[in-house]
């Protein structure tokens, strides 16, 4: 069956319109509650970023979960892993995430968890979607679920992200800015690496409900590579608003994006003889993350865009580790799902371990000149479906003779066609990517 709400990540659009409204969440807060009560007893976590809309989406679904006789548990504002941790350690049925992760503060969204710390099951969510077509009702009073507040939530995650380095581990000497993107991470991240030992220079930290991610966190990292450069510090740890993205920026201000970081960890963890299978990537992973692994004989696969695909790739494979080049990377040894903090601890871990600088150590990866352009689409036929887009793709496939590769997709998450183009020969992979970028406009219009 196809989904009417869920997309990739949860559900997610522009603040106001639906499904991303109040009278939605409020009928989704009382489906899911329903969902979760045919499992027995029903605690819900509820945890948001910091976008102002935030606080309307919070008090809505509260008020739905606990007219279907959920107990809530509210944590405010704390990353997306987070609240999959939490969900594992409080014992409950679900835990709710109110974002939008990297999208302005005019967008939100709803992701779930189940009672794992994982990705809810695809029949649990069209339970609560044939659920959402159904009349809305309300337990007898005493069965109205009860809300409570859990106030020692960001440091029990802060020592949980401190405990995926080993006991006595220090980062003394090492100076990093840290961006945190107005966002979920603006409390713990600056802990977690102070704590540690490290001096931290923190960027962007002062939320105000409408500045998440706008012109900095990992989708804006100019402003940590200039003060990168100004701090004189070692390196620039850059995360998005939930908290579940991560890149990096190296001493000379260069930013290292998520398939070197993904390699850092992963050729430390194959060098400890810690790397269980291989490495999941994604269609947009670098064709030279593949060639770098291979050339340590690590196993390399590809799964859909998407960490909801990586994370299935993995547990189907029984492998720790996998990611994305946008900077989201899952540690099954560590965690359940995809975590900023514990990733970028990992990668402190494997420089610390080979007395290597971020700048050198991601030298190993010689990534191939990539090109992605965004182009905004309308709804109507897919263009990827149109004869012109197909047949272009095929020919510049052929042209470019097994040394390079071109991707069209629809994002999960945005109107928007991604057009990828990937080869040795970077003004000719621009020009492709170009000309196909153009093709899809003109059939979009």
């Amino acid at each position: 069956m196809s989904k009417k709400y869920f997309g990739t990540d949860g559900i997610r659009g522009r603040v106001g319109e639906y499904p991303i409204t109040p009278d939605f969440m409020l009928k989704l807060g009382w489906a899911a509650g329903m969902a979760f009560r045919k499992m027995g007893a029903c605690k819900v976590l509820v945890g948001k970023d910091t976008r102002i809309s935030g606080y309307m989406f919070e008090s809505a679904l509260e008020a739905g979960l606990t007219s279907a006789g959920a107990d809530v548990m509210l944590l405010g504002p704390m990353p997306t892993p987070a609240i999959a941790y939490l969900t594992r350690t409080f014992q409950a049925q679900a835990g709710i995430v109110i974002s939008a992760s990297h999208n302005p503060h005019d967008d939100n969204g709803i992701k779930f968890f189940s009672g794992k710390g994982t990705k809810l099951p695809d029949e649990i969510e069209l339970m609560i979607e044939e659920l959402l077509d159904a009349p809305m009702t309300v337990v007898e009073s005493s069965k109205i679920g009860k809300v409570s507040r859990i106030n020692d939530a960001s440091g029990r995650y802060i020592e949980f992200c401190k405990g995926s380095v080993p006991t006595g581990t220090s980062f003394s000497g090492l100076k990093i800015v840290v961006d945190c993107a107005h966002g979920a991470t603006y409390k713990v991240a600056p802990s977690v690496f102070r704590e540690l030992g490290a001096e931290v220079v923190v960027l962007s930290a002062q939320p105000n409900g409408l500045n998440i991610n706008h012109n900095c966190g990992s989708t804006h990292t100019e402003a940590l590579q200039a003060a990168v450069l100004a701090e004189h510090a070692d390196l620039g740890i850059a995360f998005d608003g939930d908290g579940d993205r991560v890149l990096m920026v190296d001493h000379t201000g260069t930013v290292v994006d998520g398939d070197e970081l993904l390699f850092i960890i992963a050729r430390d963890l194959h060098g400890r003889g810690k790397l269980q299978g291989g490495v999941v990537g994604t269609l947009m992973s670098n064709l030279g993350l593949e060639l770098a692994l291979a050339d340590l004989d690590i196993p390399f696969v590809r799964a859909n865009v998407g960490d909801r695909y990586v994370i299935s790739e993995l547990l189907e494979r029984n492998w720790v580790i996998g990611g994305e080049n946008s900077g989201h990377i899952v540690c099954f040894d560590h965690t359940t799902t995809g975590d900023a903090i514990i990733a970028a601890l990992q990668v402190l871990m494997a420089l610390k371990a080979r007395n290597e600088g971020l700048a050198q150590s991601r030298q190993a990866l010689r990534k191939c000149p990539q090109v992605l352009i965004n182009v905004r689409f309308g709804g109507g036929v897919s263009p990827l479906e149109h004869v012109t887009v197909k047949q272009a793709s095929e020919r510049i496939t052929l042209a470019m003779a097994g040394r390079g590769r071109v991707l069209l997709r629809k994002s999960g998450t945005e109107p928007l066609v991604r057009v990828m183009v990937e080869g040795e020969d970077e003004v000719q992979v621009r020009g492709y990517a170009e000309e196909l970028a153009k093709l899809v406009t003109e059939v979009s219009a």
